[in-house]
């Protein structure tokens, strides 16, 4: 959220909304010549999350959002 007040602007709240289906690295080593201590040692990564197939981007931003409104504890409803 972006709030301002006298002249100023300020960042009040981040928010964030991640996909529940989890894909690991053990996920991936079935589909691929990999493993887990490969992907981790490489890129820290143990799991990334995708969407569904009927999520699109536009479904995702309103979740985070609607986080970062709770974080910064606005009550007030933004519309564009």
């Amino acid at each position: 959220m972006i709030a301002q007040a006298n002249g100023t602007i300020s960042i009040t709240g981040i928010g964030a909304y991640a996909p529940e289906r989890v894909v690991t690295n053990d996920d991936l080593s079935e589909l691929m010549d990999t493993s887990d201590e490969w992907i981790v040692e490489r890129t820290g990564i143990r799991e990334r999350r995708v969407a569904a197939d009927d999520q699109a981007l536009s479904d995702l931003a309103p979740l985070g959002r609607g986080d970062s409104r709770r974080r910064a504890r606005c009550r007030r409803s933004w519309r564009l």
